[in-house]
């Protein structure tokens, strides 16, 4: 076969420009990435040798060696690893295949520190290679095929596919050197970058150079040494590492299970949200070896999916080396290690919460919305998640645990209440909030689709209702936090108000028609003169217009229009009932703030044409003639 010309994915293309301009701060970390990424290859052929241990009997030595050329202005980084087929090459170098490309380069920001981190969890360091190279040659052979290939760019939009000979399995790096990147030849620069970001690296990394080669790290997994012999910064590396990030780990957990059966865990909670973190498939990024042998970095089952952006790697003592990904699904041992290891990152979560609230609240901003699905989903650790939810409310900027909220509930008060919104901003423009606020009654803002439905599979904490205000029977009458001189006024209101409410809710029954189930007076309101609330036993009014979002439902379910009668509005309305000619007015009147009371909802309007015509009719009866 002849050599083939390809262009980048459009993807790869605007990933190497913003490496072309220096993404990376210190461009020694190209090396960490092609170091790391031999490495992973030497785990999955140590993995597959389980199977077809011919496949690695002539080079069972795993390895990664450095070879710097000073002459031809080359650094070679060669693994005997699994090696790649001509369509891996192309796919693995010329494509991002991974999901949520999309909304990866969506939140590429410019800023070179985030855009770091977001790369390297995409794990596409290997482009960092052209940081410092004019020309990059990839040549590799597949374990088991007798075929190799060479892979060759200068990062600039275009690649080249062609055969090469290799002698064995594996992949050789060619970097061809830019001038002024030296640096990267001398052995002594080579042997630091080795010693700072790949010292924890389980396999040799060798120096080549004059015939001779030079070991320059100690290549035992970190995870079985000591606690007491890791520094933090060797913690920090391997972090970096195992979850080709580039942030600091928020928490760091290194354990060793023993008993009935033995394993060791280190695991680490980032302190950023990897981009992937809300993909659909809510795929766990732990790795799990065996014996120190990698078995796969998304074994299902190791943990819940509300525990995915944990980062690290479990290694038993016990699972069969020959154990396949699809036996792990149904192995008892691994049940028992996933419900250990749940406790344990619990336990920590708990702990963090109680000494360090203030990062704890940073954990939660990024995380707080995937444990949230644990709520939902995991009937076993929800009493344990419930105790560890924060939420904003309207009591201040600072979050608020449930516990919390029961302390300081006004006497009278039966339920702990809540508002949903996309955003808190949008939720505190609730006008289903007025009366609590009157009455400094505090709600919490739920701001994440899943707490509509951990609300409802939940219902009560600890005896306490969980009660949306946009639903019905919100009675506020019995809830005592007014000052006297609030509750005087409101009771001068109560003998003013108008006595022909009821029967201005009658004509606006009659106009409004099937398009409300009811209409009726509340106490909830104080501002506006009306909303829309669902009835107690309907779904509530923001996971119905989440659901008509995703198609799941198609019909809206009919909503009880709320009003004000302390309202000035309302008052003069009411004022208005038996004159002559004011019916048809009254009745227009009914549509104006039932459409008014959907826009405060976030609702779009069915007939916009009709409001805007009731509206200019209101607007010019109310101008001086």
């Amino acid at each position: 076969m002849t050599t083939e010309k390809r262009s980048f994915q459009a993807e790869v293309s605007r990933l190497l420009d913003i490496v072309a301009h220096s993404l990376y701060s210190e461009k020694e970390i190209f090396l960490r990435e092609l170091v790391s990424n031999a490495s992973d290859a030497c785990d999955r052929m140590r993995y597959l040798a389980l199977t077809k241990p011919e496949l690695a009997e002539a080079d069972a030595e795993y390895r990664v060696v450095l070879t710097p050329d000073k002459q031809k202005k080359t650094l070679v980084v060669d693994d005997n690893g699994i090696g790649m087929t001509r369509e891996e090459l192309a796919e693995n170098l010329g494509t991002i295949a991974r999901s949520g490309t999309a909304s990866f380069l969506q939140n590429l920001t410019g800023d070179a520190k985030k855009d770091l981190s977001l790369i390297g969890q995409f794990g596409v360091g290997f482009y960092s290679a052209f940081m410092v190279a004019r020309e990059v040659e990839v040549i590799s052979r597949r374990a088991g095929e007798s075929e190799a290939w060479r892979w060759v760019s200068d990062g600039r939009g275009e690649y080249t596919i062609s055969p090469a000979e290799k002698a064995g399995r594996g992949t050789t790096i060619i970097l061809h050197l830019k001038e002024g990147e030296e640096e990267f030849l001398e052995p002594h620069r080579l042997r630091h970058i080795v010693k700072t970001y790949s010292e924890h690296i389980p396999l040799p990394i060798l120096l080549k150079e004059g015939g001779k080669e030079e070991k320059l790290n100690e290549a035992s997994a970190l995870w079985t040494r000591p606690k007491a012999e890791i520094k933090p910064e060797q913690y920090k590396e391997f972090y970096h590492h195992v979850g080709h990030v580039f942030d600091e780990p928020w928490l760091t957990l290194h354990f060793r299970a023993e008993g009935v059966f033995e394993y060791t865990g280190l695991l680490f909670i980032p302190s950023t949200k990897p981009f992937d973190l809300y993909d659909p498939q809510r795929k766990g990024r732990l790795k799990l070896y065996v014996r120190r042998v990698f078995i796969t970095d998304d074994a299902e089952g190791l943990v819940p999916a509300w525990l995915r952006f944990l980062r690290g790697v479990v290694d038993s003592e016990d699972l069969p080396l020959n154990v396949s990904r699809e036996m792990l699904q149904s192995n008892p041992m691994l049940a028992k290690m996933r419900s250990q290891i749940v406790k344990r990152v619990l336990a920590e979560l708990e702990k963090k919460a109680k000494d360090s609230p203030e990062e704890f609240e940073k954990f939660w901003d990024n995380f707080g919305a995937v444990l949230k699905e644990g709520i939902y989903e995991d009937l076993d650790h929800r009493d344990a998640l419930l105790a560890l939810a924060r939420f904003r409310s309207t009591a201040g900027e600072k979050l608020v645990s449930l516990e919390e909220y029961v302390g300081r509930m006004k006497p009278g008060q039966d339920a702990i209440f809540y508002v949903t919104g996309d955003s808190v901003a949008q939720a505190a423009r609730s006008p289903h909030l007025e009366g609590f606020r009157a009455k400094g009654v505090e709600v919490l803002y739920f701001t994440d689709p899943v707490d509509e439905f951990w609300s409802g599979a939940v219902g009560e904490w600890k005896g306490k209702k969980l009660k949306s205000v946009t639903r019905g029977g919100a009675d506020l009458a019995k809830i005592e936090g007014e000052s006297k001189e609030a509750s005087a006024d409101a009771e001068d209101k109560d003998a003013k108000a108008p006595a022909n409410v009821q029967s201005l809710i009658a004509i606006f029954k009659l106009a409004l028609g099937d398009a409300v189930k009811d209409v009726r007076t509340t106490d909830r309101l104080t501002d506006s003169p009306a909303c829309l609330v669902a009835d107690e036993g309907d779904v509530d009014i923001h996971l119905e217009r989440l659901l008509r979002q995703h198609r799941h439902i198609d019909k809206l379910a009919k909503r009880i229009l709320e009003l004000n009668p302390k309202h000035a509005l309302i008052e003069r309305l009411a004022a208005l009932v038996g004159k002559d000619g004011t019916t048809e007015q009254l009745q227009e009147m009914a549509w104006l703030l039932f459409d008014q009371a959907k826009i405060l909802q976030g609702e779009t309007l069915e007939d916009p044409a009709a409001f805007t015509r009731r509206l200019s009719g209101a607007l010019a009866r109310g101008l001086p003639t």
